[in-house]
């Protein structure tokens, strides 16, 4: 595919490229690995459908017996952050007594990661971590601490790597800006 060429008319620039997604998510991959060389027993908890497509990559670079779930979490219509979480599907897995990275795409207001952590550790896992692709500190609304980072981004809509606007977007290998206005011309 051509760079010139977007796949979509809304993307207004690739901010970070696929090479460079590649790179951070060994580099976590690595670090991972690392922390929990002595865990016995280790989750990646995805949150749903953002995180999939870094999960899937995550997993492959961490070089450790591990297990993987998702859960479904909602707090987006559109492009705006409703701060209201609902639970769609929860986790599998009985976290009790294990080491738990629990992943997602994008740390905007905080509240889904928030919310979520607190539901976890009210279920009792033997350590639980959060790790992000992206974080878009200017739109924090609660103080969050994620352990393991992609990528701090500005306050930008973004899609592809999993995220996306109205399920467009999901399946580009980078991430990009939305072009807000040329997407409510396109989609209303």
């Amino acid at each position: 595919m051509s760079m010139n060429k977007l796949p979509y008319d809304f993307i207004g620039e690739i901010i970070i490229t696929e090479e460079q997604i590649q790179r951070r998510v060994a580099e976590l991959g690595e670090q991972i690995t690392r922390d929990y060389q002595n865990s016995e027993k280790l989750l990646m908890l995805g949150l749903l459908r953002g995180s999939v497509m870094f999960i899937t990559d995550l997993m492959q670079k961490i070089h450790l017996p591990m297990t993987m779930d998702f859960m479904s979490v909602s707090s987006y219509s559109g492009s705006e952050s409703s701060g209201f979480i609902r639970i769609d599907s929860d986790h599998k897995t009985n976290i009790n007594g294990w080491d738990v990275i629990l992943v997602d795409d994008i740390v905007d207001t905080g509240y889904t990661i928030q919310t979520v952590r607190k539901l976890l550790l009210d279920r009792n896992p033997h350590s639980l971590k959060v790790c992000a692709l992206l974080d878009k500190v200017a739109r924090h609304k609660v103080n969050i601490k994620i352990d393991y980072l992609g990528f701090e981004i500005p306050d930008y809509f973004v899609v592809g790597y999993g995220l996306d606007i109205d399920e467009k977007g999901r399946n580009l290998p980078y991430i990009a800006s939305v072009d807000l206005e040329k997407y409510r011309k396109l989609y209303g």
